[in-house]
């Protein structure tokens, strides 16, 4: 870990003169700026870790030599006090050198699907929507639907939606899934528990430049709205269907007033569905060699168990089960990514190769 720190700092120290021989050429400042942003505070860590170092080291020295008794007692309040300190930092250098998902502070764009159980499914397909909507509004998020396809007993086909604020990707990338629901539906006259399915698909919402998608590839269709939205949805041909040939993926927009509107969201739809595919295929060459507990977050992962007759939610990649469903479907999911997050930041860790064992 301490050759990793040296490297780095050694190239923070180099930026910085960079910089200062740069001149007028504004892009390649910024370049070089942004960079030195980002390594600054592990340098800043990486420092105060090696002064802790170099004072415990002198404490060490003074107790040894044991000359001074004022000393001593000074040197053993500094050895008690050091050590904590320089395990925090520890834990804190190894947390800024795991690999950032680039994608982490974006927006996301989520998919729910009914899977197995027909109405059941499709009414527990509406119950992932508004525990996600419900974490969303905890996080001071703003959750937005772009599509849907609800069914009359109150429960969704399909909904898609997307959610805007500062690291919902971070967060909800963890949700892409099959997630199974076992209960009592209400049209069950013999008391009979259910087992459904609804699939959860998380992904990042994606700009122009990232994913370009030629005209010649897609083929839009419009037609009149079949949903609410007032007379101007129902008398115009406002919604859209755009057929991507290459993939052979349809998106269908119809929520919006106008025709442009859901056609700049079908888009957006598409786009994450093509750069999240392109991810999966990168991540599944990257980790060939390497099964997180975690998982790859793939849909036909069974991800997560909702049982209520056991009031208790288990996240079957982690072996963690809460038992307060109601709260779960209320929107609190946190305690599930956090140690989502921290099995997969250390998995990630030893992957770099910084280990107690480099120290």
């Amino acid at each position: 870990m301490l050759d990793k720190l040296l490297g780095i700092e050694e190239r923070y120290d180099q930026l910085g003169h960079e910089l200062l021989e740069v001149g007028s050429n504004y892009q390649r400042a910024a370049e070089i700026n942004k960079e030195r942003v980002d390594l600054e505070p592990i340098v800043t860590k990486a420092r105060e870790y090696r002064q802790a170092m170099k004072n415990l080291d002198e404490a060490k020295a003074i107790l040894l030599a044991g000359n001074d008794p004022d000393m001593v007692s000074l040197a053993e309040m500094d050895i008690a006090e050091l050590g904590p300190k320089i395990e925090v930092l520890e834990k804190e250098i190894k947390a800024l050198l795991v690999p950032k998902d680039p994608r982490d502070e974006k927006n996301v764009i989520v998919e729910i699907r009914a899977g197995a159980g027909g109405d059941e499914a499709a009414i527990f397909a509406a119950d992932l929507f508004r525990m996600y909507t419900r974490f969303a509004d905890s996080q001071r998020w703003k959750a937005e639907i772009m599509s849907e396809s609800a069914i009359g007993v109150g429960g969704y086909k399909e909904v898609i939606f997307e959610i805007k604020g500062r690291g919902a990707y971070s967060k909800l990338k963890w949700e892409s899934g099959v997630h199974r629901v076992q209960r009592v539906p209400t049209t069950e006259a013999q008391g009979r528990i259910h087992t459904s399915t609804s699939t959860v698909a998380v992904m990042a919402e994606v700009d122009d430049v990232e994913v370009n998608i030629p005209d010649s590839d897609i083929v839009i269709e419009v037609y009149r709205s079949s949903g609410a939205g007032g007379q101007n949805v129902q008398k115009n041909s406002t919604a859209v269907r755009l057929y991507h040939k290459p993939t052979g993926m349809i998106v269908t927009c119809q929520d919006e007033r106008s025709q442009l509107q859901n056609k700049l969201r079908a888009l957006s739809i598409l786009r994450a569905r093509l750069f999240e595919i392109a991810e999966a295929e990168r991540r599944a060459e990257l980790e060939a060699d390497r099964r997180s507990q975690v998982g790859t977050g793939e849909r036909s992962e069974k991800i997560r168990t909702y049982n209520y007759p056991q009031n208790r939610v288990t996240d079957h990649r982690i072996g963690l089960s809460i038992y307060n469903l109601p709260a779960v479907m209320d929107g609190d999911i946190e305690p599930f990514i956090e140690e989502l997050s921290t099995r997969d930041e250390a998995d990630r860790l030893a992957a770099t190769g910084v280990d107690d064992e480099d120290e």
